[in-house]
């Protein structure tokens, strides 16, 4: 058994409080945690950053990002560093579609965490801006996203194809995901959550044993 402990905030920003979604990519990363140890991880829009500390906690090097203009979602990451004992884990302001400093200083990830970060459609592309940017830096990087089907109008493949990337609907049975209940939550509850796998189109994504 893992302990995680996470702030939550009563607050109008979204990323002040746990997601159905982040309870759904935690289990994913918790399934594979084998496979965690030594993987270079970036967590976007982390908000209370519930995935990135678990994977931090399974061994990852974690950093969690948010939205540089948004300073009470970074002190929300940095409290949930605090509250967990992970001093390693890095916090940092990134604004998507933004290519700023920190970005253009971050190493190469093997994988980038995104828990409902496709909310508002219009932040579709830039979240993809800078996806993208870091698939150039090392084009075997995956991004492990999970979304809650909100809308039947919107759709992200045309987007994926513009970006020259794919993605693979992993279902959530495969990694006990699909249940009211998860590891003594009940937010999952009835929602509608995907979980894919997008990489870029030119590779085969290597899945996680």
């Amino acid at each position: 058994m893992l302990e995680v402990h996470v702030p939550q905030v009563l607050h109008l920003q979204y990323g002040m409080y746990v997601w159905p979604c982040a309870v759904v990519l935690a289990q994913y990363l918790w399934f594979h945690r084998r496979s965690l140890p030594g993987k270079a991880i970036l967590e976007i829009g982390a908000g209370v950053s519930l995935p990135g500390i678990l994977a931090a906690k399974c061994g990852a090097t974690v950093i969690l990002s948010d939205n540089s203009e948004l300073p009470h979602s970074l002190e929300i990451c940095q409290q949930s560093c605090q509250m967990n004992n992970l001093p390693q884990v890095h916090v940092l302001g990134l604004t998507w579609g933004h290519v700023s400093p920190d970005l253009l200083a971050l190493p190469p990830q093997d994988v980038i965490l995104a828990s409902d970060v496709f909310f508002e459609p219009e932040d579709f592309e830039d979240i993809l801006t800078t996806v993208y940017f870091l698939m150039e830096k090392n084009p075997k990087v995956q991004l492990w996203s999970t979304y809650q089907v909100r809308s039947a109008d919107w759709s992200l493949e045309a987007l994926l194809y513009k970006w020259d990337m794919k993605c693979v609907h992993i279902p959530l049975e495969s990694f006990d995901a699909d249940q009211e209940d998860i590891a003594e939550s009940a937010l999952p509850g009835r929602h509608t959550i995907e979980m894919l796998i997008i990489s870029f189109a030119k590779g085969s994504p290597d899945l996680p044993p």
